[in-house]
């Protein structure tokens, strides 16, 4: 195996590690304590840990069994080894964690901040095991299924789906309308905190560039910062001048790049830049329409 391919493993576990830490961390340290369950099948088994008793490092890891046969199913055997290491290391930290009473945070002047705070942690956790390939498994599978074969973000199936655990807050003796409301909020942070970690570094931008210099702008941008150019006809209207206007679509991480490089060529340049949702194509997104229906012998004749 070489070093690159070495290193690079090593990159992923760690991350997966370091991201299952945080997680079972904002479980551990802000909601549990506090007595806040929220959705996914961890909120599933805080619930029952609130109802019956059964520790959630017990009940954890059995019902993902049957969801991570799931994953394996649709996503890979790659991805089912990655996610029983993660499932592995959560039913571990879930049993250990607790017995550290320091990391217990429960002296919060406000019940909302062990909300806000346990679903940020968590969601910051949850996205960086899904950026390396791995789940904590439960609806993370569902979520990351759903993904693969739909332009559905994460954030909206776990959204759908943690509508219905956390109203199982209901049916515990001791917890009333408000604990549901604690929940939603934990819900709320954690699908907007996963779509900011997963598609935050894809988010794309549109720029448009008015110079005389187009031409030379054009060529440079292809051969040295490697993004494709269109150029559009134009005329100024108070000049009466025809010209080219330079559309270019770039991650948002490179758009200071992009525009350094413009100026570079001419200082004088007008950009304009905003926000492009959606981009598909080479370089940037794949479409998703579904899961491809296999065609019968009479419709390929």
């Amino acid at each position: 195996m070489k070093a690159d391919k070495v290193v690079s493993i090593i990159w992923d576990y760690f991350l997966l590690s370091v991201g299952t830490f945080l997680y079972c961390l904002g479980w551990t340290s802000f909601l549990i304590p506090n007595g806040i369950a929220s959705g996914g099948l961890t909120g599933l088994c805080t619930i029952l840990q609130f109802g019956t008793g059964i520790p959630i490092g017990w009940s954890f890891p059995i019902l993902n069994t049957v969801l991570l046969a799931l994953g394996v199913m649709f996503l890979g055997k790659a991805f089912g080894f990655k996610t029983i290491y993660v499932i592995a290391l959560s039913s571990v930290l879930f049993e250990v964690l607790p017995h550290f009473p320091v990391l217990e945070v429960t002296d919060i002047p406000e019940k909302i901040m062990g909300a806000l705070s346990g679903g940020g942690m968590e969601s910051i956790g949850i996205g960086l095991t899904i950026l390396r390939g791995g789940s904590t498994g439960g609806t993370d599978i569902i979520a990351m299924v759903v993904n693969k074969y739909w332009p559905v973000s994460p954030g909206r199936v776990y959204l759908i789906s943690d509508l219905f655990i956390i109203s199982l807050m209901l049916l515990i003796p001791d917890k009333g309308l408000v604990d549901m409301i604690y929940g939603f909020v934990v819900m709320i942070v954690f699908s907007f905190g996963v779509d900011y970690v997963l598609l935050g570094n894809k988010s794309s931008v549109q720029i448009l560039v008015f110079s005389p210099k187009y031409k030379e702008i054009a060529d440079h941008i292809i051969n040295n910062v490697h993004r494709g150019v269109t150029a559009l006809q134009s005329v100024g209207w108070y000049s009466q001048a025809e010209g080219k206007v330079l559309l270019i679509i770039s991650r948002k991480h490179q758009m200071n790049e992009v525009i350094n490089e413009v100026m570079k060529v001419d200082k004088r340049a007008f950009i304009s830049v905003s926000s492009a949702n959606s981009v598909y194509g080479e370089g940037f997104e794949e479409i998703k329409t579904g899961i491809k229906r296999k065609k019968h012998k009479t419709e390929e004749h």
